[in-house]
């Protein structure tokens, strides 16, 4: 699993009474191997009466699949018999999200006593084997839990889970053991491949769940550094020199936009898990953060200036994040039109997120079928080569860019909202045959509107040539 150590990803969550409408968000960069690791987004259909058995062509894991499954939305990568399944993000029609996963890296004290499994069960697998067969947000901890248990881990994992009520984070750190936190509804959390679950209450089931025999474990082999307490960070997380360059410091942006007036250092180890703000959080707020590369700050890679700092910290937003998705449940509305996957299949520092309806049977054929090399019609291609343009010229382009951004957000807007007042009075195949419709039309809006960007950035780039000359109009 070498391939691991170079992937890595950023991770916010928000609870129902800290978000701007009551909903439950779950969101995260997906940053893979390379900066091209082209993924495509579509359904899976509910199954029944399946004799299966899931094999790995990453690591040899091996699992039977469950007879019946749920239908579920996945974003995988296409060359599966290379890189992986690697499902990632999605909902299944029960209204839960799924998305995996943040690593994240245990300590070599903890992982002598509990070493990694090589076979076990990896990021390549484990939505698959998850997301189709669970019930709920805490339905989804306690079956990874087993599964974990059964087959161990061969790699540190974070795996974000939401309903219409609960928000939970898993860190599973070792070959078998796990904490997973429940996000207090009138908060959020950031994570960025840094152990980030601090203290862990084991009288307090309702927001805490835990590997069988971890304090055993811990207490046993001498783990816990502190004088009190159960510090899951602390015990079996990294606190290195490479945290406070690569992770850290991404926390430490997200939380400085959505808590300003707390005076907190990028390179910080004490950045606290659970977090409480006085703003309620929009799913623009989130698309902000995962989107950002420490703008407006002497950190920032694309501003002017600051060479000493400008490179300093691994930016969020990067050339290397496939995907970037808010998996957005609410409660304004119906439980069949609660479900919306904000997707964003470029360079998020560049490009849209485009709402989808997670209570649909199926994709855009341009989100559906995207192939290995750049084509003109899938959307994952489109989105790339408009982050391409825009940070070519990025001084010129930039602007344009955000106009781009800021009408299209609008729209999207708009769009959410129609289809929700004109889906009021359908149910069942009628309302699904519908949303899935919409989504359509929505991947149809953006597809005009992001060529027709595409167009005048090429146009305009025309003119800021430097094989030019100023010379006699005549000429």
């Amino acid at each position: 699993m070498a391939s691991k150590h170079l992937s890595a990803c950023t991770t916010v969550l928000v609870g129902k009474k800290a978000s701007i409408d009551g909903s439950t968000m779950i969101a995260r960069n997906d940053d893979t191997f390379l900066p091209l690791t082209p993924q495509r987004f579509y359904v899976e259909p509910a199954v029944s009466n399946r004799h299966e058995t899931w094999k790995s062509n990453q690591n040899g894991f091996t699992a039977p699949l469950p007879e019946k499954g749920y239908r579920y939305s996945l974003t995988p990568n296409v060359e599966v018999n290379k890189e992986g399944v690697y499902a990632e993000s999605g909902f299944n029609e029960k209204n839960v999200a799924m998305s995996a996963t943040e690593s994240v890296y245990g300590n070599e004290r903890a992982l002598a006593f509990d070493p990694l499994v090589e076979d076990g069960l990896a990021e390549d697998s484990l939505q698959s084997m998850v997301l189709p067969y669970i019930d709920s947000a805490r339905d989804g901890v306690r079956y990874l839990g087993d599964l974990i248990k059964k087959y161990g881990s061969p790699e540190g994992n974070g795996v974000l889970f939401s309903d219409k009520d609960e928000v939970w984070y898993m860190e599973i750190v070792t070959g078998h053991h796990w904490v997973a936190q429940r996000i207090p509804d009138d908060a959020y959390a950031i994570a960025a491949n840094q152990v980030a679950i601090q203290q862990v209450d084991f009288n307090d089931p309702d927001n805490f769940m835990y590997s069988e025999g971890i304090q055993a474990f811990v207490e046993k082999y001498h783990l816990n550094t502190n004088q009190s307490g159960f510090d899951f960070r602390r015990i079996f997380g990294t606190d290195n020199e490479k945290d406070r360059h690569y992770n850290t410091p991404r926390v430490w942006f997200g939380q400085r936009y959505l808590n300003p007036e707390i005076d907190q250092e990028p390179t910080s180890s004490d950045l606290p898990f659970i977090c409480r703000t006085n703003k309620k959080i929009s799913v623009e707020d989130v698309e902000y953060i995962l989107s950002s590369h420490y703008n407006e700050t002497e950190y920032d890679p694309l501003s002017r200036g600051n060479e000493g700092t400008k490179t300093l910290f691994r930016p969020i937003s990067m050339n290397r994040t496939q995907n970037s998705h808010v998996l957005q449940i609410r409660n304004d509305v119906t439980n069949d039109c609660a479900a919306i996957m904000w997707l964003n299949f470029g360079v998020p520092a560049f490009s849209p997120y485009v709402p989808f309806f997670g209570n649909a049977n199926d994709t855009d054929e341009s989100y559906e079928n995207t192939p290995i090399h750049c084509d003109d019609k899938s959307a994952y291609w489109m989105y790339r080569k408009l982050s391409v343009l825009v940070e070519s010229h990025y001084s010129e382009f930039i602007q344009d860019d955000v106009d781009f951004l800021t009408d299209v957000k609008e729209k999207l807007r708009r769009h959410v909202q129609a289809t929700i007042d004109e889906a009021k009075g359908l149910s069942d195949n009628e309302l699904t045959n519908y949303l899935t419709e919409q989504n359509h039309q929505a991947v149809k809006m953006m597809r005009i509107a992001t060529e027709d960007m595409i167009h005048r950035l090429f146009e305009k780039g025309l003119s800021l040539s430097k094989l030019t000359f100023n010379m006699d109009k005549n000429l």
